[in-house]
């Protein structure tokens, strides 16, 4: 538990909640984590796309509901063995909490587990917070016009890394399936 709530792999079944995740940030959250203005629409768009076989998103639940998110993707066509991209995003009453950490660590392992040689990650020169998280991840950060990108070389995956990541994401499942039912057992009883 992270101050209320919990960090687990998300699945398909969780598009809504991603959706509705982003859909809450404010204006300055979305063009921290986009680089661009950003309307509903890009978002609900966006959403739609990001449950695909080589995405992988982890989510800070607060009573079911995500707050957080940190995804990964393949750079090119492959997220195994080739280099690959990390975003973070975080309601602002969430921050500042050690969500950003926890989020960028089962990144990280995601990353390494998949042998990635490369995980980008990218944000403006006026992030600090995304600055420090990068960091603290010592990630090889420089300047490029006006922001800044974060190159992690990741490590071979050890079979500890690989173990924890499968019981990590059976949990998740678990616990996704769970949220589910509630959900939909919920909806059956207003009906």
């Amino acid at each position: 538990m992270i101050h209320g709530g919990v960090i687990r792999r998300s699945w398909p079944a969780d598009l809504s909640a991603f959706r509705d995740h982003l859909l809450r940030l404010d204006a300055q959250s979305r063009f921290d984590r986009f680089a661009m203005a950003v309307n509903d629409d890009f978002l609900t768009r966006y959403a739609e796309r990001c449950f695909g076989i080589d995405d992988v998103i982890y989510g800070y639940y607060v009573d079911g509901v995500m707050r957080g998110a940190g995804e990964l993707r393949a750079v090119g066509s492959n997220i195994i063995g080739g280099s690959v991209e990390a975003a973070f995003s975080i309601e602002m009453f969430w921050r500042r909490r050690g969500v950003g950490s926890e989020l960028m660590g089962r990144i990280v392992r995601a990353a390494r587990n998949r042998r990635a040689d490369t995980l980008y990650m990218s944000c403006l020169a006026s992030n600090p917070a995304m600055q420090a998280l990068a960091r603290k991840f010592a990630a090889d950060l420089r300047f490029e016009t006006d922001d800044m990108t974060g190159k992690l070389v990741a490590r071979e995956p050890s079979a500890a890394s690989v173990w924890s990541e499968f019981a990590d994401n059976a949990a998740s499942f678990a616990t996704a399936m769970l949220d589910l039912h509630t959900r939909v057992y919920s909806m059956q009883r207003r009906v």
